[in-house]
């Protein structure tokens, strides 16, 4: 057979997946003058991205497109490739992809489809070296966080995707629409995804400002109904909902979410910033302490994720004020 001569449009057996990189196609047994001949106009196979090829004359899918650029991403560097084995994994390296593409991959809403999207985002480290080509951008990381993987697919977590996303954007209101989304649907809590926000140094950006605002309203609102969902239907007492508590004298010891007087237990949703967290709340808890209040802090992750052992926690708090000392008489205003 020579070059001119007709090549079936399926001559490789024992491949995976339609895209391949040009080291898988190599330890398939398919030379790179192969290659070539099939990628010409009219050709059964397609070159996607440098050194990555569709093996289908047919424009490529959302799937193509995303294991196109993590092939593309996650190929080793010139000077390895001949001694890295190709023959088994996905061939995606350390790459996995963030910002719009990935929380498209993961579901959002609010994010366009991949294949809608001008370029899929790939997270490398920072010691590659690697340009951004066609609909492949490259960003670098000093430290690559841990993937998540969807359909076999490795996503960048939430927080380290919404973060590169937020980081492309400059429109308000989309900005405003994943942060929010983020939350509403689970995803992450307003914490986490602040953190971040900040290692990336976006916190400046006004617009940016805007929707973290809006970030903590949404996920105060999310953490309140998991918890009024987690008393009633846990069978626990009704408490007085969202109160500050006060001295008779006046002095004020801090607003709670709930508050059941009878058991002087109350329990605060830890929704705030880090910040305020580390402050506000130990001064408020110790104030109440010492009055014989027993404070109970929950994060909004602890009510998505461990809704049940929540529930105990609180039947023993409320159960353990018939053996404790009475509390001290405090004033229950609406917060």
């Amino acid at each position: 057979m020579t070059q001119n001569t007709p090549v079936s449009p399926r001559p490789v057996h024992g491949v995976s997946h339609r895209v391949q990189s040009a080291a898988q196609l190599r330890a398939n047994g398919v030379s790179a003058a192969q290659t070539a001949t099939h990628c010409l106009p009219g050709g059964p196979w397609q070159q996607l991205l440098p050194g990555v090829y569709l093996l289908h004359p047919a424009p490529p899918t959302n799937d193509d497109r995303v294991r196109g650029a993590l092939l593309y991403a996650g190929r080793p560097p010139a000077g390895a490739r001949r001694t890295v084995p190709v023959g088994s994994g996905a061939g995606y390296g350390e790459a996995m992809v963030t910002g719009l593409a990935a929380l498209a991959l993961y579901g959002f809403t609010s994010a366009p489809p991949v294949i809608a999207l001008h370029r899929i985002d790939v997270l490398v480290p920072r010691t590659r070296r690697l340009r951004s080509t066609r609909f492949v951008q490259v960003t670098r990381t000093a430290a690559l966080p841990l993937p998540q993987r969807r359909v076999g697919v490795p996503l960048a977590p939430v927080e380290r995707a919404l973060a590169d996303a937020v980081a492309s954007l400059t429109d308000a209101p989309t900005v405003r629409r994943i942060l929010t989304e983020a939350v509403r649907g689970g995803y992450c809590e307003p914490a986490s995804v602040v953190t971040e926000l900040n290692t990336a140094k976006l916190l400046g950006r006004p617009h940016v400002v805007d929707a973290v605002d809006a970030l903590f309203v949404e996920g105060r609102a999310v953490a309140e109904g998991r918890l009024y969902e987690t008393v009633r239907s846990h069978g626990l007492p009704e408490p007085l909902w969202n109160v500050e508590l006060s001295l008779p004298g006046g002095g004020f010891l801090g607003g709670v979410d709930a508050y059941w007087p009878e058991q002087a237990v109350a329990l605060e949703l830890g929704t705030r910033s880090p910040l305020e967290e580390q402050f506000a709340f130990t001064a408020e808890r110790e104030q109440l302490e010492r009055l014989g209040v027993t404070v109970v802090r929950v994060t909004p992750k602890r009510l998505r994720e461990s809704v049940a052992q929540l529930s105990v926690v609180l039947r023993t708090a409320l159960m353990a004020s018939e053996d404790r000392e009475p509390a001290a008489y405090v004033v229950v205003l609406p917060r």
